[in-house]
């Protein structure tokens, strides 16, 4: 069965943005977008909210074509435009790609459906809105978590009205020069 992995940049005290959604407190670089792009590059589904997706198909799509693009720009916009991808919304109704999904009813029936198939993990990227939604039906299956040497005091909190304990195995970490460390989890159900 496909696991579903949540991956977000975090701070130390746990939240995935600033108060008004504002990211300008995540730390990447050159090192961060290799090790990322190993792991995405296994990867053949993503998965995100609407307005997560929204940002991403107004930059990705074309990211490769800019005459200054850096090699991440490159090498994300490729993967980006050959991932089947997956967005979790209520308003976005379709989409004229067959490399994209819209779930808009039926949750974790549809989201079930597409653990069962054939594939690989698929990864959400970012999304808190969506990802609340998911571990509360207790469909993330692991966290990919790059921590981030900021404490941010308020904002958006990647864990909000858990019922039940979540139960993690680390599988990994990593620690990047910039301060940034990676801890990789699945959930043990």
């Amino acid at each position: 069965m496909r696991k579903i992995i949540s991956f977000m940049h975090i701070s130390l005290d746990g939240f995935v943005a600033g108060p008004n959604g504002e990211m300008d407190w995540i730390k990447v670089d050159e090192e961060i977008f290799d090790f990322v792009a190993k792991r995405i590059g296994k990867s053949d589904t993503a998965m995100y909210g609407r307005v997560t997706y929204q940002m991403m198909e107004s930059y990705w799509p074309t990211a490769a074509d800019k005459p200054n693009a850096s090699k991440h720009d490159v090498e994300h916009s490729r993967w980006y435009k050959d991932v089947h991808k997956i967005v979790l919304s209520k308003s976005v109704e379709s989409q004229d790609s067959n490399k994209t999904t819209i779930i808009n009813e039926n949750l974790v029936d549809k989201i079930n459906e597409i653990k069962r198939q054939k594939g690989k993990d698929i990864l959400l990227f970012g999304s808190p809105s969506a990802t609340h939604s998911l571990i509360q039906q207790n469909l993330i299956d692991g966290f990919w978590l790059f921590v981030n040497p900021i404490v941010l005091g308020q904002g958006i909190p990647l864990f909000v009205d858990i019922k039940e304990r979540i139960n993690l195995k680390l599988l990994n970490t990593q620690q990047f020069t910039n301060g940034v460390t990676e801890l990789n989890f699945i959930t043990e159900k």
